[in-house]
């Protein structure tokens, strides 16, 4: 009976051990299995390192035979909280991922996690007994009576015969899960054939082209004086009408293009700025570049009347005071409308993406199932956050403005979303501009990055605010772009259903 409790002994001090190890080479598995348990947050962090160190310890105390009963005692401790763990969330209908063993070997708890765990228990308390009731066995105890070479020979038989059952259960928990990946990756496909197949389809935006342009009658930015319509279509050029905001950093960013079309196209094309707020404001983002005609609108009378509900955006108006576009949303789509009305770009008016925004060439290469560009940005506490730590659900990454006009008309839908589905997916991931207090004042939920340059819009190939790109729970693109505040809500919610109805 004493071998046998030793050998139960040795075989619970190695479970442990191993357990408590691979936990600690994997910190980052440890951390999320312990918060997918259900642990508060605030414990999460204490826990992972207090959890291996335990299990490492019990090892420790099971192997001498003056500690064997302290050993045992922490054995069962521990297992009475790992069963309490797992009933609780079975109990609950959660199936969290059991990281018992670190990158050796993870899955969701079951009932045969709970059973293999009362195994174990009734082992320990065996152990438990035997060294309340008799004197433990040593670990070299065992040898008592046998010559060296006996000794030597049962040794290399045991360790023989436990090297032979490791490789075994490694290499059958390997092809387990390596089939495991292959299914997985069969189901994504398809699950993300459907989803691009179920994505809401939304028309061109903007007004009907060959419909009447509305009128308009604006103060010219560098005299004061008035321009309508009628005065632009004098010139008997098809007019290019750019939609601006003297707040948007993209629209910022577009000036020295407005610039340049005007230098390089003032035989084909008349280009007039549509921008609202002050004078002063208006000037200071000109700068040094003298457009030629910058029209301020009292507030966004112009933009509603055109349908444009984010900016950058433009919209081309023939010699007659016809739509003759539909409207192009972000610097790229605009700077694709210039090239094909002006005839360097040989090619029809590029398609959708499936936004009604037109979309350059170049923006084709960040196409659906292709791995979303890096994101690594400060959050609003100054902790560095990654697009990468929101894999597992699928991530609406939102690109905002706190001064854009169409990103704070939409807030109030925003948080009132935010509030109804934060649990749900999508989950939530907001790249904006500006400072940190005009950030916390918006009062959303979810996580805020700060990143003024805009340089992940442009990887993402977003020309402005309000803006959406649906990224998949394993890092790929999911969507086209999302302009403006209707095409953002359908995508999150075309996408929650998909979630919902088991995606």
């Amino acid at each position: 009976m004493g071998i046998v409790v030793l050998v139960a002994r040795l075989i619970i001090a190695a479970t442990f051990a191993l357990a408590g190890v691979a936990k600690f080479i994997d910190l980052k598995a440890t951390r999320k299995g312990v918060g997918d348990f259900g642990v508060p947050h605030w414990a999460v962090g204490a826990l992972v390192i207090v959890l291996p160190s335990a299990e490492i310890l019990v090892a420790g105390l099971l192997i001498p035979s003056p500690t064997v009963f302290w050993g045992s005692i922490g054995a069962i401790t521990l297992l009475l909280v790992f069963i309490t763990g797992i009933s609780f969330n079975l109990a609950h209908g959660r199936k969290p991922r059991c990281n018992c063993f670190g990158q050796l070997h993870s899955e969701p708890v079951g009932w045969s996690t709970l059973v293999r765990n009362c195994i174990l228990i009734g082992v320990a308390g065996v152990v438990l007994w035997r060294s309340h009731s008799n004197i433990p066995l040593s670990v070299m105890g065992w040898r008592t009576g046998l010559s060296n070479a006996e000794t030597v020979g049962i040794l290399l038989a045991v360790t023989g015969l436990v090297l032979i059952t490791a490789q075994a259960w490694l290499t059958f928990h390997l092809l387990r899960q390596n089939g495991r990946l292959l299914l997985r990756m069969d189901a994504l496909e398809a699950q993300t054939d459907r989803a691009v197949a179920s994505l809401p389809s939304t028309p061109p935006v903007g007004l009907p082209i060959g419909s009447s342009a509305p009128a308009f009658e604006l103060l010219l930015l560098s005299s004061g004086s008035t321009v309508t319509l009628e005065t632009l279509k004098t010139e008997r050029r098809p007019i290019l009408m750019i939609l601006s905001d003297p707040d948007c950093g993209p629209c910022s960013a577009l000036v020295p293009d407005i610039a340049r079309w005007e230098r390089e196209y003032s035989d084909r094309l008349t280009v007039a700025v549509i921008s609202r707020g002050s004078r002063r404001a208006n000037r200071a983002r000109v700068g040094e570049h003298k457009l030629r005609y910058v029209l301020l609108q009292k507030d966004r009378e112009v933009a509603t009347a055109y349908q444009a509900n984010v900016t950058p955006a433009a919209v081309l108006i023939g010699v007659d005071g016809k739509i003759g576009s539909n409207l192009a949303m972000g610097a790229q789509a605009i700077t694709a409308l210039v090239a094909t009305s002006t005839g360097t770009l040989p090619t029809p008016l590029l398609p959708s993406n499936g936004t009604g925004s037109v979309l350059p060439k170049s923006s084709t290469e960040l196409g659906i199932r292709h791995p979303a560009p890096s994101v690594k940005l400060p959050d609003l506490t100054g902790k560095t956050v990654e697009l990468s730590e929101f894999r597992g659900r699928d991530t609406l990454v939102l690109f905002w403005n706190p001064s854009c006009g169409f990103c704070a008309k939409m807030l109030p839908d925003l948080v009132a979303w935010e509030n109804e589905n934060l649990a749900e997916a999508p989950q939530l991931l907001i790249i904006s501009t500006g400072s940190r207090e005009a950030n916390l004042a918006m009062g959303l939920r979810s996580t805020v990055v700060l990143e003024q340059s805009f340089a992940s819009g442009r990887a993402f190939h977003v020309g402005g605010t309000p803006a959406a790109v649906l990224v998949d729970a394993d890092g790929n693109v999911a969507s086209g772009v999302a302009n403006g505040a209707a095409a953002v809500f359908d995508l999150a919610n075309a996408s929650q259903k998909l979630s919902s109805s088991g995606r």
